[in-house]
């Protein structure tokens, strides 16, 4: 008898499943992400990625256009400004450091010549002796001596420093110290696993950064410590030494990221907002976009990263302003991602909607495809919503490949981890790779990256995919949540309370 029962649960079980997956089927069939046409995703591509936008590079006119393209279609699909805002332009104040055209550090018998064994990241003009005083890291538990008018010489980063981003992060924090100590210089030994000639020639370009509304601080100067005789010379062989530099001339400008909200349906979950992300950025043309280019094709277009991208958060736009959702949608495009994510860490500090009332951001960003059967994922198994970005891919043919490339460390490397740094639960959802093969590579930040090399069928799957999935979640019953144990399940709890 007890068997006889199970068989016909199971038998129930699976009818109503069928009837469930049938009635899903039918449904998705009316609903906007389906009627979405490739024309539609051609357009948006071919007109971000064109070479009138001269590569999108934030701080110059291409920028300001896509921004404003963004808007006027946020417009005309209906979508309002975010909560208590009049446009969909949300300012983004930064300053504009240009190249050092002189600098020479004497030391002892060595002179040192700025762009050459030297890089100087930030200040204006100078011409002094001082003494020079080792502190370590340059960490405040280093700063054992009186520094005030001092050279201050410290070790690149931090003991526990990795990665690019965590070397250049302390970087900021010990010029910030240094200039509260009173320092006239800050010097760090740059022993960084990364090659001196890149380093040094992208900080000695023209630099782009946040305006925090003050002065930037103490001139900061990375010395080439590969070279062991300068690590040797500023740990113990130098008492003093004279420094002069023309400095670096500034600029204030504004760029802006790009804001707009579609309300739920429900009445409470409407309170509850699921930010759908992407930058719309790129690096620019000519030298500026710091790859190979040629006078027939010196416009870094940027169609891969991040148009894509951009057309895919358009794509979700229009689909849930037609069809809107349980919850309400905060839709973001972001600018300046390729500059150090600064615009998604300006929002995330100052929000147009409380953070705590945002609880998932699905962003797109990637840095192109090599496999057109799948989207890849970065951070998939990291929250509870793997299931219904599964699903969302699974109906328009895609599969789902999580965290490609883990050794790349992509998670915290697109402006997903801005939000996800305050606890949001934030995935990245990428085109289809599963390594930085030869496909990758041909594209990413390369001339060739302009939409003519672009599959538009596989945009327009990957654009339905990320639409439809970003609905799921929205209408999820269970809120979304990071997997117990997640780095940045602390946040969550300190953001959400719980």
């Amino acid at each position: 008898m007890l068997k006889a029962s199970i068989k016909s649960f199971i038998a129930v079980l699976l009818a109503t499943s069928f009837i469930s997956f049938s009635v899903s089927a039918q449904s998705l069939k009316k609903l906007p992400e389906t009627k979405y046409s490739r024309a539609e995703v051609e357009m948006n591509m071919r007109f971000l990625a064109s070479d009138e936008l001269q590569g999108r590079r934030t701080g110059e006119q291409g920028n300001l256009v896509a921004a404003r393209y963004l808007a006027e279609q946020f417009r005309f699909m209906g979508i309002k400004p975010a909560p208590g805002q009049t446009t969909y332009l949300q300012p983004v104040p930064f300053v504009i450091q240009k190249s050092a055209k002189e600098g020479l550090l004497i030391v002892n018998n060595d002179t040192l010549h700025s762009g050459k064994e030297f890089v100087i990241l930030g200040g204006g003009p100078a011409n002094f002796s001082a003494d020079v005083v080792f502190v370590g890291y340059g960490q405040a538990a280093d700063y054992t001596k009186d520094v005030k008018g001092k050279i201050v010489v410290a070790q690149v980063g931090t003991p526990e420093s990795k990665t690019p981003q965590e070397i250049f992060a302390a970087a900021n924090d010990k010029r910030k110290l240094a200039t509260e100590k009173g320092a006239a210089l800050l010097i760090e030994l740059f022993t960084a696993q990364i090659p001196w000639n890149l380093a040094s020639r992208y900080f000695g370009n023209e630099k782009l950064s946040l305006d925090n509304g003050g002065s930037n601080g103490v001139t900061h100067v990375w010395v080439n410590g590969q070279q062991k005789k300068y690590t040797d010379l500023f740990k113990s062989g130098a008492s003093s030494a004279k420094f002069q530099t023309t400095g670096r001339d500034q600029q204030n400008i504004l760029s802006y990221n790009v804001v707009g909200v579609i309300e739920g349906t429900d009445p409470v979950l409407k309170n509850e907002y699921i930010v759908v992300s992407a930058h719309f950025d790129h690096v620019g043309m000519g030298k500026k976009g710091g790859n190979t280019y040629t006078p027939a094709d010196s416009i870094f277009n940027g169609a891969r990263d991040n148009a894509f991208g951009t057309v895919a958060m358009l794509t979700a736009a229009k689909t849930l302003s037609i069809q809107p959702a349980k919850r309400s949608i905060l839709l973001i495009g972001y600018t300046a991602e390729e500059v150090g994510l600064l615009g998604s860490k300006y929002y995330a500090e100052h929000p147009l909607v409380p953070l705590n009332q945002c609880v998932f951001n699905l962003n797109s960003d990637g840095a192109g495809y090599s496999d057109k059967t799948l989207v890849s994922v970065i951070g998939l198994d990291r929250t509870n919503c793997k299931a219904e970005i599964e699903a969302g891919c699974k109906a328009f043919g895609l599969g789902v490949f999580g965290d490609p490339a883990p050794e790349q460390g992509l998670f915290d490397r697109s402006d997903n981890v801005s939000l996800a740094a305050k606890g949001i639960p934030a995935p990245d959802f990428a085109p289809g790779f599963k390594s930085f093969d030869g496909e990758i590579a041909k594209y990413y930040h390369q001339a060739t990256d302009n939409p003519d090399s672009v599959d538009f069928d596989y945009l327009l799957k990957f654009c339905q995919s990320f639409a439809y999935s970003a609905r799921l979640i929205a209408n999820k019953s269970v809120r979304p949540y990071w997997i117990a144990g997640d780095k940045y399940e602390p946040a969550a709890k300190a953001l959400y309370g719980k």
